[in-house]
């Protein structure tokens, strides 16, 4: 027997007609949850079936009685207070809510009385009768987690409610940081600064939550608590991205000449205008006069060009003759002399065979700026990478000396220095021959 998939009424068709495989909805958990609603989705279809207008009727005979605070409502009551309706669409629409259960008629006491189902529903369509702020849909979701969570009755479901919202919010920012739009880009980062608010207000309820699934050893909670905790991560690092993309755009902002009036303030001009083609009005009003001239016109006029004075064209002159240039001294910037004078003490300790020498009397002499500056020099001993080099640093770098610091100090005769470090200026490889000629001795 084959299923016909196009059934020819819609009340007589079963909701596994519309699919190919008629097991298949079967298996799915989101309708094993919206089946154990049937008595809501009854109502709302009572609710909302029908033309726009009785919808709203419905709608709001069902607020006022929710809202009216006594638990037994006479049908007088009923009468007093919806007295600006009449009788017959009053009576229809109770008609209605008592068929969908939402309320219950006691005949003894000639009563009304509202039934759970009813307080149900109102949960559902309190929505419709809060202000419509922007971050409606965000502001919903959150408070229905951190209030599931508070009453011990929060369901997998809103977390994943509340995931996917912040992944559209994501891709909603993201998309304005690409257009690089910056009017766009204000109004989205007015909006994710209002996001981020209702998000870290949030944020303990959903550290909580985490926590109390981990406790319980709930994985299917804590997994989704801890994705929920990375997509408002992903949320969060977007304020640098905003904060760049803004900067980006006061950088392309053009001022108009010295007014001081940018291009920004011109498009939020244009913005407030609400008939732009209204500006045109009146730049084509004067229409186009053609002018007609004759031939011997034409012609006076052309000999008359030709024969009035001009100023003559400026003469082009040529360039002057070189001249020599004015004698001048070149001021070069020379190191100081510090370091020809350690080169030569060096080279005259080299010559006499010097193999090692206190380092005092390289380091010690004039000022105390002299000392600290030949200091200073003793590490281009043997340095590899300014050995290389022309000029004085390289020839110092190509000294044959080391300098060797020990963990001594003491005091030194100078005039300028008290205290010193103790050292000794030694040929690069003389020490390695000392413990050779030990060691074959």
């Amino acid at each position: 027997m084959r299923e016909n998939p196009n059934p020819a009424s819609e009340d007589e068709a079963r909701f596994e007609d519309y699919f190919r495989d008629a097991v298949a909805p079967s298996e799915a958990q989101l309708l094993w949850q919206l089946e154990r609603q049937e008595g809501l989705t009854a109502a709302l279809r009572a609710l909302f079936h029908g033309p726009a207008s009785l919808v709203k009727l419905r709608l709001w005979v069902f607020m006022e009685v929710m809202a009216m605070p006594a638990s037994r409502i006479s049908r007088e009551a009923l009468n007093q207070h919806f007295h600006q309706l009449r009788d017959e669409p009053l009576e229809l629409v109770l008609k209605r809510l008592r068929e969908a259960d939402l309320l219950a008629w006691d005949g003894s006491n000639q009563q009304y009385g509202v039934t759970p189902l009813a307080q149900q529903l109102l949960g559902v369509l309190s929505p419709l009768v809060t202000s419509s702020a922007q971050d409606a849909d965000l502001t919903s979701l959150l408070a229905n987690v951190a209030g599931a969570h508070q009453l011990g009755t929060l369901d997998p479901a809103q977390l994943q409610h509340l995931q996917a919202q912040l992944s559209r919010l994501y891709d909603e920012f993201a998309d304005a940081i690409a257009s690089g739009s910056e009017f766009h880009l204000r109004r989205a980062r007015q909006r994710f600064g209002k996001a981020l608010s209702l998000v870290e207000k949030a944020s303990e309820a959903l550290s909580a939550i985490m926590v109390q699934a981990q406790e319980q050893g709930n994985a299917k909670l804590e997994r989704l608590a801890r994705e929920l905790g990375l997509a408002q991560a992903r949320l969060l690092s977007m304020a640098s991205q905003f904060n760049r993309a803004l900067q980006q755009a006061d950088r392309q902002r053009v001022t108009l000449g010295s007014t001081g009036i940018t291009t920004t303030d011109v498009r939020r001009w244009l913005q407030s205008v609400h008939f732009l083609e209204n500006l045109a009005l009146g730049a084509l009003s004067r229409p186009v006069h053609p002018v007609l001239v004759a031939q011997h016109e034409l012609l006076d006029t052309a000999e008359a060009e030709f024969e009035r004075d001009r100023p003559k064209p400026k003469e082009t002159e040529a360039l002057p003759s070189a001249q020599p240039a004015p004698e001048g001294e070149l001021a070069v910037m020379s190191l100081p002399p510090e370091m020809g004078v350690m080169q030569a003490l060096l080279t005259r300790w080299s010559e006499a065979g010097e193999i090692e020498q206190d380092l005092a009397p390289a380091v010690l002499g004039g000022s105390y700026a002299r000392a600290s500056y030949r200091a200073q020099l003793l590490p281009l001993l043997g340095d590899k990478e300014a050995q290389h080099l022309t000029g004085a640093t390289g020839d110092m770098a190509r000294q044959p000396w080391r300098v060797h610091w020990t963990a001594e100090q003491g005091e030194v005769d100078d005039e300028y220095i008290r205290w010193m470090s103790r050292g000794v200026l030694r040929v690069a490889g003389a020490q390695d021959q000392d413990k050779k000629d030990e060691t074959q001795a």
